[in-house]
């Protein structure tokens, strides 16, 4: 009977699915990073309005008054089906550190407060019917996070879905690198 050379041996499962599970990854941070390219860097821009509540809000004494803390812009739009996922998490971020949102073509603020209400959120919120602060951060789209560092920097600009950890980390981390 002739020799037979042995089978080669099969290659584990759990290295292709790793490397399948990284070029997902990698695909999704290059798809991310394509939507954010015209996104703000560097100091952030100026904004100033009035809050759903009708007090003044602009964003540079607002962040002065955080104490060296980092602040979340929250953009989100009353239409959005991301953003009512995310509600929750912001929700729960508020809580501890100082959040503001700005709801993006999503009607007049009397309209905006009314949405606010019925869903059960106490945000402090600014309205934008234009989407025109959304734009002057360089945004695409909502649902989008601003993290901005002490110093006035935006650090971190996300677009789509962010879990509450991921949140927070980003706060804390732009707290800490950002003194």
């Amino acid at each position: 009977m002739p020799d037979v050379p042995p089978s080669p041996r099969p290659r584990p499962r759990w290295r292709r699915w790793a490397l399948e599970v990284l070029i997902v990854l990698v695909a999704l941070a290059a798809f991310q990073l394509w939507q954010l390219r015209d996104a703000v860097r560097g100091p952030a821009p100026a904004v100033a309005g009035e809050r759903l509540d009708g007090s003044p809000f602009d964003l540079a004494a607002w962040r002065a008054g955080q104490h060296g803390r980092a602040t979340l812009l929250y953009f989100w739009a009353e239409w959005c089906p991301i953003c009512k996922t995310t509600a929750g998490n912001v929700t729960a971020v508020t809580e501890d550190w100082p959040v503001t949102s700005v709801a993006s073509q999503s009607g007049p603020a009397a309209q905006v407060a009314g949405h606010l209400r019925a869903a059960g959120h106490s945000w402090p919120t600014l309205a934008d019917p234009r989407a025109d602060i959304l734009r002057r951060f360089g945004v695409p789209g909502v649902p989008a996070f601003v993290v901005i560092d002490p110093r006035g920097d935006v650090r971190f600009v996300t677009l789509g879905y962010t879990s509450e950890i991921g949140l927070r980390l980003r706060l804390w981390w732009a707290t800490w690198s950002g003194a």
